[in-house]
């Protein structure tokens, strides 16, 4: 029986596992580095979503008052550079495309990014935007490696330049600047990340503290422990 359950358990194991493997498409995830406390990263890429982002997905758990004030911009900041879609800065990031316009575009509605990073996970998206590539077959003429047959258009081939599929790997068939757009890239998915989780500044900078106050408490409560058992011990 123990021995039926064990082939069964390993039997499940490879099933999962081949479908989180085929789900990747068999790519290796390039890794990005994510610093929440890096405001210029998050201005940087700020910019980006609302410029090329924005126009066709939302992000509606966000609101731009919100924003300015984890960003360390000023509300004024933000109406001038960072909104376009809306009219208050107490808004959320919505669009005004409909979803069924979107639908009948696109083939689907795009998603609301507001936790795509945590549904995705930050390499997925940092290897998903490096893998656009020329796919003649396709309505928007472009394919993705993680992502195949995606119904969304490369919108920052400007800046990574053309590239081809050659059996999985992808060459450049217009040179971009690469250095550039890996930053771009880089500071997107930044931004992503904390659109999918935007307390966890305020805990990250809060847990420093509260260690702090524990070591601290710790120095009163363990004298007290051993003055209070020394009659046992």
């Amino acid at each position: 029986m123990r021995t039926l359950i064990y082939v069964l358990f390993i039997g499940l194991m490879s099933v999962i596992s081949s479908h989180l493997f085929a789900a990747s498409g068999s790519i290796k995830l390039e890794p990005v580095k994510i610093d929440l406390f890096d405001k210029a990263s998050l201005q940087r890429g700020a910019t980006t979503f609302v410029n090329y982002c924005l126009s066709c997905h939302s992000a509606s758990f966000m609101r731009y008052s919100r924003m300015a004030k984890d960003l360390g911009l000023t509300e004024q900041q933000v109406v001038e550079n960072l909104m376009f879609a809306s009219d208050k800065i107490g808004d959320t990031m919505t669009i005004a495309m409909r979803p069924d316009d979107a639908k009948k575009w696109f083939g689907v509605t795009p998603p609301d990014l507001s936790v795509i990073s945590r549904a995705r996970g930050t390499d997925w998206l940092n290897t998903y935007m490096r893998t656009f590539y020329l796919d003649a077959d396709k309505i928007m003429g472009t394919n993705n490696l993680v992502f195949k047959d995606v119904g969304m258009p490369h919108v920052l081939w400007k800046q990574q330049g053309y590239l081809e599929n050659d059996h999985g790997t992808l060459t450049a068939a217009s040179k971009g600047t690469d250095a550039d757009y890996n930053l771009m890239v880089a500071d997107l998915i930044n931004f992503l990340a904390y659109l999918g989780e935007p307390s966890k500044i305020q805990r990250l900078a809060l847990g420093k503290w509260v260690l702090l106050y524990l070591f601290l408490l710790f120095l009163v409560v363990y004298p007290m422990k051993k003055a209070f058992w020394k009659d046992i011990h």
